[in-house]
């Protein structure tokens, strides 16, 4: 998919005034998922440096002499669709910017501190009584309340306090310990629930002209995504453990080695354990005891697991892989990044974007997963430089 698919179209989103004060990726995930969306988002950045993830590199996209730009792989994933203008809010002149700019938005989005906004005079209770009917959404490490409220958070920090990090690793018998998610999925997820909160807050505003603070924590986000393991634990009182990439409740749903690569199994119920037992030419496990039901495999998840490796291990991922699907059994190779991004499906699926202009070089990015009927997503710009936009975000002033 190229840049120039979404040109010309209507997003759902249309009309809506987002200026996002925040930085990093939390912030950046949910306004980015707007922009996609049809808004309007203007990125206010610290001048000189901006956006703290524009260093996070290398990589860095290249400018018109091949040096490094402003523009870092990192800040690229969360940035497209916006505007940016550079503003000290240390200064009364950027104060009185901000304030200006909150009087013609619909939506804010922060991550400042609790209290850092609050003492230059710009935080939700001052400019709530310039735009009563403004959604503010503030996004911080812990929440504007409770004893944590005042520490700094981060993605990595939030996985290890929020319980995601213990049960993320191989178990303590081979060895393991414990391990971060691949990516900052805190922050994303965080990001998500801000979209969340935000197009229910505007609902709300539609129907009563009302504004309203959003108070939404990394570490709350990562609570609530604990989901099943946490659930588990609630009901019946045992602490989960590590498992690798073996699942809590249910067996065989794991990866296995093959003759050359990984193999991922996901075996969802008993029907599916008898087709699969038959297709690794062991139909006898769906018969025995200790493995008919989903239950009992789990009772004897290492007899399991060690008959199913002997097997596994005679033959490739790719031939198990089609062996298994014809057999109406979920499985699938372990693929690296470049596989993914390259996978004909990914590409069918318009998840790698092209996105240029007239005046720069042109770059990749990951799509936006969501397929609208109606208000499909938009690749309308790509990440802009630092203060690319000043002169445009300050006509709009002018109106």
């Amino acid at each position: 998919m190229t840049q120039a698919d979404t040109q010309g179209q209507i997003g759902s989103l249309d009309g809506l005034r987002v200026l996002d004060l925040s930085r990093i990726l939390a912030g950046p995930t949910a306004t980015q998922l707007m922009a996609d969306l049809g808004a309007e988002v203007i990125k206010v950045e610290k001048p000189e440096c901006g956006d703290d993830t524009r260093s996070w590199g290398p990589p860095f996209l290249p400018d018109a002499d091949g040096n490094d730009s402003d523009i870092s792989a990192y800040f690229l994933c969360a940035n497209r669709n916006k505007k940016s203008i550079a503003i000290d809010i240390t200064s009364e002149e950027g104060v009185a910017l901000i304030r200006r700019l909150v009087a013609i938005s619909d939506v804010v989005v922060e991550n400042y501190k609790p209290g850092d906004l609050a003492r230059r005079g710009i935080a939700y209770d001052d400019l709530a009584r310039i735009k009563p009917d403004i959604i503010w959404c503030s996004i911080t490490g812990f929440g504007q309340t409770g004893p944590y409220s005042d520490r700094t958070g981060y993605d990595f920090l939030i996985q290890a306090m929020g319980g995601i990090m213990s049960i993320t690793g191989q178990p303590d018998a081979e060895g393991g310990t414990p391990v971060k998610v691949g990516v900052g999925i805190a922050d994303v997820m965080c990001g998500m629930y801000a979209t969340v909160g935000i197009l229910s807050a505007l609902r709300h505003r539609d129907r009563t002209g009302q504004g309203q603070h959003i108070d939404l924590a990394l570490y709350d986000s990562q609570v609530a995504w604990l989901i099943n393991a946490a659930t588990n634990h609630l009901v019946s009182g045992r602490l989960p453990a590590r498992l690798g990439n073996a699942h809590p409740n249910i067996s065989p749903y794991q990866t296995f080695s093959a003759s050359d690569e990984h193999l991922a199994v996901a075996v969802g119920n008993d029907q599916q354990f008898a087709r699969f037992a038959q297709a690794i030419g062991r139909p006898e496990l769906a018969k025995d005891e200790r493995f008919a039901r989903n239950r009992d495999r789990l009772v004897h998840i290492a007899a399991l697991q060690k008959i199913i490796e002997a097997e596994i291990g005679r033959d490739t991922a790719i031939s198990w892989e089609r062996r298994l699907l014809a057999a109406g059994v979920p499985a699938g190779r372990v693929a690296n990044i470049e596989t993914v991004l390259t996978d004909p499906h990914t590409l069918a699926r318009g998840m790698v974007v092209e996105m240029h202009d007239d005046h720069y070089y042109p770059v990749r990015v990951l799509g936006n997963p969501l397929k609208m009927s109606m208000t499909p997503v938009q690749y309308r710009s790509r990440p802009p430089h630092l203060d690319e936009d000043r002169e445009a975000v300050m006509r709009l002033l002018e109106d």
